[in-house]
């Protein structure tokens, strides 16, 4: 990588991008509402069901300017989902700051296993076992959805749940490979906890990125 390019990603000025993509949400809190993706890549927390683990190596995905970036999104939506990959692994300052000077409101899924960085309009906080968030993003966050392989999964989710702040939105995921099994698991905790929400991975039963 050349030196100033190595030096743009440093700073947030640019970033890995994997895909930017149009697109309708499919989980979650926004579920239904059209939206411009943008995935960056480099991810160390290893989901084993994870459906992206071409994001994981940052390596693979060409460092691209936040200004192509934000061209782009803005001539597609006024929503910008920011998702990987994990992409607080790198400076979310320049990117959001950029979009909402551009009018767009900023989006992100994360971990929350790197410190929170960026300007956010809305946080969704997806915990992993295997690196937890960083205590700060609790609070921050908006939605909080776990998701959910086995039964140990609910025990993970109501721990985690004690972190956030009482609006934040509550919502169970069944992994997709054991969708089968875990949608029963999810449906009598609902029932049993309404505080929570069942989420539905809506964009592949609709067949769209």
């Amino acid at each position: 990588m050349q030196p100033d390019l190595k030096k743009a990603v440093e700073a947030g000025l640019a970033l890995p991008l994997m895909e930017a993509f149009y697109t309708i949400q499919g989980e979650g809190y926004h579920k239904g509402s059209a939206a411009f993706f943008i995935r960056i890549g480099g991810c160390d927390v290893g989901c084993h069901w994870c459906d992206v683990k071409e994001s994981w190596d940052a390596n693979l995905h060409p460092p691209t300017r936040i200004e192509e970036i934000v061209s782009q999104a803005k001539s597609y939506a006024d929503t910008v989902v920011v998702t990987g990959g994990e992409p607080l692994m790198w400076n979310m300052n320049p990117l959001t700051e950029a979009l909402q000077a551009a009018g767009m409101k900023t989006h992100i899924e994360t971990s929350g296993a790197y410190p929170l960085s960026g300007k956010w309009d809305w946080i969704c906080l997806s915990p992993k076992k295997r690196m937890l968030p960083k205590p700060e993003i609790y609070t921050a966050a908006d939605e909080l959805k776990v998701i959910v392989y086995n039964k140990d999964d609910l025990r993970f989710a109501e721990k985690q749940a004690l972190g956030v702040v009482d609006t934040c939105k509550l919502y169970l995921q069944p992994e997709w490979s054991r969708r089968d099994s875990a949608i029963p698991l999810i449906v009598t905790h609902v029932l049993e906890n309404p505080k929570w929400m069942a989420s539905l991975q809506t964009h592949k039963y609709l067949k769209i990125p």
